[in-house]
């Protein structure tokens, strides 16, 4: 699909660039990993697939990942938060599934605790809350450890084979503001599904897992798919995700 890219005028001057399809609602908004763009496979499948559902659809992309602007280098969690509730709230209306991938999925969390009422239900794919002190730093070799306390920045090798990409101190120091396994659950209206392979590489079973007990939600279920990865990008695991997506908005 080639739709429109559109751009988003913050006030301090960034620009945040997102796709939309018009439709009914909820609608579906896609938030991606750390590192990744909206033009990864599950954001433009799922395009696809709410575009001939009739369902208005929105994705983008965070300041330094894609096409918006800035340098990734500079990124946090706050800032890619803030980024994701300026697009909800001035390129999509009325409620929204809000579909969060690995990083996404604690961006989701996130939103639904700011916009409560914009927030119809959750499909979460691989999601990893608190990643940064929970999951990364624990597993950091000793030269990145290193190159962090000297220089305050490690380019780590992609674990999919693209280019190394930063990691920064100050995401690290940053993200401890938004972490939410020591928080009450968020109260979410509506159903909350959480999609994991068994053999993903990134976040390990029961991290996902936990995400459980963030939501307090009419209904919240935690499916592990068999041989699945980390992005979970296969066919069978597209269908699957938007089987979720129909599944939370009531079919």
């Amino acid at each position: 699909m080639h739709e429109q890219v559109l751009f988003l005028d913050k006030p301090d001057g960034a620009k945040i660039a997102y796709r939309r399809e018009p439709g009914k609602h909820p609608g579906v908004m896609f938030c991606g990993g750390y590192h990744s763009d909206m033009d990864g496979s599950k954001a433009g499948f799922l395009h696809a697939r709410a575009a001939e559902a009739g369902l208005a659809y929105l994705r983008f992309d965070y300041q330094g990942h894609g096409r918006s602007s800035g340098r990734f280098a500079d990124g946090t969690i706050g800032e890619w938060l803030d980024d994701a509730l300026y697009a909800l709230d001035h390129a999509s209306a009325g409620p929204q599934i809000l579909v969060g991938s690995s990083m996404g999925g604690w961006i989701a969390l996130l939103m639904a605790h700011a916009r409560p009422e914009r927030v119809a239900g959750l499909v979460l794919v691989a999601p990893a809350p608190d990643f940064p002190r929970r999951l990364m730093v624990p597993g950091l070799p000793a030269e990145a450890r290193d190159a962090l306390e000297a220089h305050g920045v490690w380019n780590r090798p992609s674990e999919f084979g693209d280019e190394a990409y930063p990691i920064t101190a100050h995401l690290i120091a940053e993200s401890a503001a938004h972490e939410l396994f020591e928080r009450p659950p968020i109260p979410v209206a509506g159903p909350v599904h959480i999609l994991h392979g068994d053999q993903d590489e990134v976040v390990p079973t029961e991290h996902a897992m936990r995400a459980l007990h963030l939501v307090d939600a009419p209904a919240a279920v935690f499916e592990l798919v068999k041989g699945g990865d980390h992005r979970l990008s296969a066919p069978a695991d597209l269908d699957r995700i938007w089987r979720r997506v129909w599944e939370v908005r009531g079919g």
